[in-house]
């Protein structure tokens, strides 16, 4: 296992390789690689963090709980709720930030605020030739050419790993109220969300427990603003089932970012994609024993029997990552002018192909 513990090590490991790497940042997301591990956990520290300016510069390594204490401290959050998949996907080690940002994790607040790469302002990395660049700043800006800082977000460590990333953070909401819709129908749980999405409420998460028949729709801000916008989508959607206000739903939408309720199942877990419309003819097809829905309906977890070719059971079109499981790539095979342009930046940054290669096709 190699672990570097400064940019200038980073640098010196990815260079002197003769083999492939196993780029990791915590090891909690139970990637598995060929080659020697190499993992950014000693790359660790923040760097710089200005509260009034809602910007925060750490180390790759740096630990999310690390990082979530410090803004709390000056009541701020990393407003795309990076989830935590360590129970889900029995995985152990420590999320870091610099994976957050390799695989472009968000949790249900994406639908409002967008997803991880989102609030990445710069980055520094280490290429597959052992230079190291660095790309955009402390501020957005329009850039022309690449623009790496997207990049990287989400590469899972392909073309290059990351060493610091610099981010924009927001401030805590002052109060989140949930409004619960107990449909007990899959068809209706969608609508009811739909609906939500759809009025001019600013929801902030939309997600739909199959199990519960229970559609959850939160609404965060000031509190008078809160207080008004829960009662009016309360009656919004009283037609589509029986309506419960919850003030205190913290471990609520906690347990749905970290997909708790699937914590345990028995069979291969998959995150699927889809237009959220779609979920109601997807789900029947899958043959699932459980499942999670997410994003309005957008994100699915599901647990399936195992060996289950998911991708192929697909009515919908959409794109399928199997979490856990075997028997089966990992991401979804990339139409064939995309696959072209992904494999044209791996040349580009990865020349020698020897990070994380196989992983994404």
């Amino acid at each position: 296992m190699l672990r570097p513990e400064t940019e200038a090590d980073l640098v010196d490991a990815i260079a002197a390789a003769k083999d492939p790497l196993a780029i990791q940042g915590g090891g909690t997301r139970g990637v598995s690689c060929q080659g020697t591990p190499l993992t950014t956990e000693r790359l660790t520290g923040v760097s710089l963090h200005e509260p009034g300016a809602l910007t925060l510069v750490a180390a790759a390594g740096t630990p999310v709980a690390e990082v979530e204490q410090l803004l709390a401290e000056e009541n701020q959050r990393l407003a795309f709720e990076p989830p935590d998949l360590r129970a889900l996907l029995g995985s152990e080690g420590t999320p870091t930030l610099g994976g957050v940002f390799a695989t472009n994790g968000a949790g249900p607040r994406r639908i409002q605020c967008g997803a991880a790469r989102d609030f990445l302002l710069g980055v520094r990395f280490v290429d597959g030739t052992g230079t190291a660049v660095s790309n955009g700043g402390r501020v957005m800006k329009n850039v022309t050419g690449y623009d790496l800082v997207k990049l990287m977000a989400g590469a899972h460590g392909t073309l290059g790993v990351l060493s610091e990333v610099s981010l924009k953070v927001l401030p805590q909401a002052e109060a989140t109220s949930t409004v619960v819709v107990s449909t007990g129908d899959l068809g209706a749980g969608l609508q009811a969300m739909s609906t939500a999405l759809g009025a001019p409420y600013d929801v902030s998460g939309a997600a739909f427990n199959p199990a519960a028949g229970e559609a959850y729709i939160r609404l965060e801000g000031f509190q008078s603003s809160v207080a008004y916008r829960a009662e009016k989508l309360s009656t919004l959607l009283a037609g589509h089932g029986a309506v419960e206000l919850r003030t205190d739903s913290a471990n609520l939408w906690k347990g749905i970012r970290d997909v708790q309720p699937l914590v345990g199942a028995d069979g291969d877990l998959w995150r699927i994609s889809v237009k959220p419309g779609d979920a109601v003819r997807l789900i029947p097809a899958l043959g699932a024993a459980q499942c999670l829905l997410d994003w309005g309906g957008g994100l699915v977890w599901a647990v399936v029997p195992k060996g289950t070719d998911v991708r192929a059971r697909m009515a919908v079109p959409g794109h399928a990552t199997l979490m856990r499981g075997r028997g089966f790539a990992r991401f979804h095979p990339e139409p064939a002018p995309l696959a072209a342009l992904s494999a044209g930046l791996r040349a580009q940054f990865d020349p020698r192909q020897i990070l994380n290669p196989g992983l994404m096709g």
